[in-house]
């Protein structure tokens, strides 16, 4: 990977639909040459995939709050196992092994407080949680 590369990473971090001839004419290479590139850097994985970020206001087909919960395990339970477990219950997102009080940081798409209700009650019961404290995102922001 070169500068060159670098700098259409950059043209596409700002704009993943951009054309391949205005992209070209950003970083000074033909229509061509710069599609080229881009399939090389699929190809090789730099570049993973492209996706769409929607605003959570205006998508009607996703739950209303985003929400963090930090979790501390019970001593019995298997941090692998309460991984799997915990990303197939509806709404969890993703979960990260973190420092500090707390075991793991879980990230979830509820639909409303009950919807967080029940998902604390399932990672109690099923997932061997022994102390949650639960966070309400009011703003996210993301690049």
């Amino acid at each position: 990977m070169d500068d060159l590369d670098r700098e259409i990473l950059g043209e596409l971090r700002a704009d993943a639909r951009i054309s391949y001839r205005d992209l070209g004419a950003r970083v000074g290479l033909s229509a061509n040459a710069a599609a080229d590139r881009v399939r090389r850097l699929l190809r090789t994985g730099v570049i993973r995939g492209f996706t769409t970020l929607v605003d959570p206001r205006a998508d009607a087909t996703r739950p209303g709050l985003t929400v963090f919960i930090d979790v501390r395990l019970r001593p019995d339970v298997d941090s692998d196992d309460f991984e799997a477990l915990a990303l197939r219950l509806p709404g969890v997102t993703e979960t990260a092994h973190v420092t500090g009080e707390y075991d793991y940081v879980l990230r979830a798409r509820v639909t409303d407080a009950a919807g967080l209700d029940q998902l604390l009650r399932r990672l109690k019961h099923e997932a061997g949680v022994a102390h949650s404290n639960t966070r309400i995102a009011l703003r996210i922001a993301s690049r």
